[in-house]
């Protein structure tokens, strides 16, 4: 058997196929001599051209190996970022080579789109991180694996190298059953849930009524959040009003704890979207928790821990942050009726 070997040079990987490879597609092979490209940005690159065998250039995925195959993959550089860099204060908690962790404030879009084509933390991070990012799919920018709504506060983790985007997205699909994915939220939340700790399970999919919102639908995608009351909050009258809810997520869908909260009659304090109909809550409240409630316009949750593998070197990873001002504020006008 004819001993495989792989070669790294600037912009380039070489490799020549032994007798075991004889027969394997030539897309497969490549994922398994460059690992550190994700298999979408190798099937581009062998499309585009950048693949030879033997000075061929050869495009189809389904090329058949041969033994003794001298394979070379072409790695043009990192194309600029299309989202313009942007110098945003950025709270840093963690930051390598392959990653950076977030605290990211409330009112911070994470991703342009439409109606925030930029001041989002992408934008940041281009700006911040520079010459670091080596580029997700051939163009240097950031790699986002999860988002944290625009007025959610709290942790969020990036990619800053294929590698690690491929890395992190793999855990953040598996939502951590086979590994230490944690992804913990503290929320303020109407009344107080019985039982004070258990597991919502129901499917969410988008509003048909209303395309901005997410709702319990059946059809929808499993969705699953474990929460606990934590502290309980009584109004004027001594009866309690709210409560302060750990919600960890088992899956993660857009809008998830908003939804299910909502779902199980204790939508967010704040949350206009899907807590609307409980404003006249409000007058339940203690003269200063109603002060400071009439302050605060975002809906009252914080991504306060995170934790995984780094996605290079294995090693547990796991991050918690406090509550910030606004929200603290708030817990602590409940906490007097």
């Amino acid at each position: 058997m004819r001993k495989r070997r792989v070669e790294e040079a600037e912009n380039v990987v070489r490799a020549t196929a032994g007798k075991d490879d004889a027969g394997a597609r030539l897309d497969r092979f490549l994922a398994a001599h460059a690992g550190e490209f994700s298999r979408s940005r190798l099937k581009q690159l062998l499309l585009d051209g950048e693949v030879r065998i033997g000075g061929r250039t050869i495009k189809d995925p389904a090329y058949r190996v041969k033994s003794g195959d001298r394979i070379e993959l072409i790695v043009p550089p990192a194309k600029p970022a299309r989202p313009q860099a942007q110098s945003i204060p950025l709270n840093v908690v963690y930051e390598d080579g392959q990653i950076i962790v977030i605290d990211k404030p409330a009112g911070l879009v994470v991703h342009p789109a439409a109606g925030n084509e930029d001041g989002t933390l992408v934008n940041a991070l281009i700006a911040h991180c520079g010459a670091s990012l080596s580029g997700i799919g051939g163009e240097k920018r950031p790699g986002i694996v999860h988002r944290l709504d625009k007025d959610t506060s709290g942790l969020l983790v990036v990619a800053k190298t294929d590698k690690a985007h491929r890395g992190l997205a793999q855990q953040f699909a598996d939502h951590g059953r086979h590994g230490p994915l944690v992804r913990a939220y503290l929320a303020v939340v109407w009344g107080v849930p019985e039982p004070r700790r258990g597991t919502i399970d129901l499917p969410i999919a988008r509003d048909p009524r209303a395309r901005e919102k997410m709702a319990v639908l059946p059809g929808g995608r499993r969705a699953v959040t474990h929460y606990e009351v934590l502290d309980r909050f009584a109004g004027a009258d001594r009866l309690a009003v709210a409560s302060l809810v750990e919600c960890r997520l088992a899956t993660g869908r857009t809008h998830q704890i908003r939804v299910h909260m909502t779902r199980a009659g204790h939508p967010l304090l704040g949350d206009e979207v899907y807590g609307a109909g409980f404003r006249s809550k409000a007058s339940q409240l203690g003269p200063d928790a109603r002060r400071v409630l009439s302050r605060f316009h975002r809906q009252a949750l914080h991504a306060y821990q995170l934790g995984f593998a780094h996605p290079t070197t294995g090693k547990t990873l796991r991050f918690e942050s406090p509550l910030p001002a606004d929200m603290a504020k708030l817990v602590e006008a409940l906490k007097t009726p």
